[in-house]
């Protein structure tokens, strides 16, 4: 879906049907680490999964994408507030020829990595932008996106020993799916919807009467240390 036009494509058809479709014999896995990813949850999450058939898929804090990639649905809106990540993938969805071609270009040492820390991305063209993204986002300490009052990425340099800053052929199957969806910056509210992952008191409360299943997932990145490893986390659903 473009600018609201549907490309010929059926409107009805089933989570099945959607996971099955064939892209060059590959499944998008997620382009970008990112804190919070649902992926090592895809597994807990396909149970629960609606049976009925559906129209359109709506995500609302898109993220790295996992469960997005993994249905691959033939219609999508996708919905973010970090306007780096909504750049770099409608990029890749409109331009991914360029992009790949300017991540040649990217060195993996703590000089170089610095170097692009300092960029403005707001006087970079989109290409270039996205690029320094990815670039950032596979080289910094753990996947981590986080910028300082004055907007400047301050995640520091991951010393990985061989990142895997471009797989092409991943970008290539992203590319694909993308082209289904309408990517937009902006809060959840964007999506008319309420959503949260933490297994509270109050969210139980205020989910209420909702259909509410609990799954665990580890997670690394707090800023309580004795808080890091497996929490468990909630599914809110608005149909059986």
């Amino acid at each position: 879906m473009r600018d609201g036009q549907i490309k010929g494509l059926p409107y009805l058809i089933t989570l099945t049907q959607s996971i099955n479709l064939p892209f060059g014999g590959i499944k998008p896995k997620p382009p970008v680490k990112w804190a919070g990813g649902k992926g090592q949850l895809i597994s807990q999450f396909e149970p629960l999964f609606p049976k009925q058939e559906f129209t359109l898929y709506i995500e609302p804090f898109l993220g790295g994408g996992a469960v997005f990639f993994h249905i691959s649905p033939l219609e999508a809106i996708l919905i973010d507030n970090n306007p780096e990540l909504i750049n770099f993938y409608i990029v890749v969805r409109d331009n991914l020829q360029a992009l790949l071609a300017d991540l040649e270009k990217h060195q993996n040492n703590k000089e170089y990595y610095y170097s692009m820390c300092a960029l403005d991305p707001d006087k970079m063209d989109a290409v270039s932008r996205a690029s320094r993204f990815l670039y950032l986002n596979k080289t910094g300490y753990n996947g981590l996106w986080r910028v300082n009052k004055k907007g400047k990425h301050n995640v520091p340099f991951g010393q990985y020993k061989n990142p895997r800053i471009v797989d092409k052929e991943n970008l290539r199957q992203v590319s694909r799916v993308l082209q289904r969806a309408e990517i937009i910056l902006g809060d959840f509210s964007k999506g008319l919807v309420m959503l949260s992952n933490s297994d509270t008191p109050f969210i139980r409360e205020l989910y209420e009467g909702y259909d509410l299943k609990v799954v665990y997932a580890r997670r690394a990145i707090n800023c309580c240390a004795e808080k890091r490893g497996p929490v468990s986390e909630l599914v809110v659903r608005n149909y059986i």
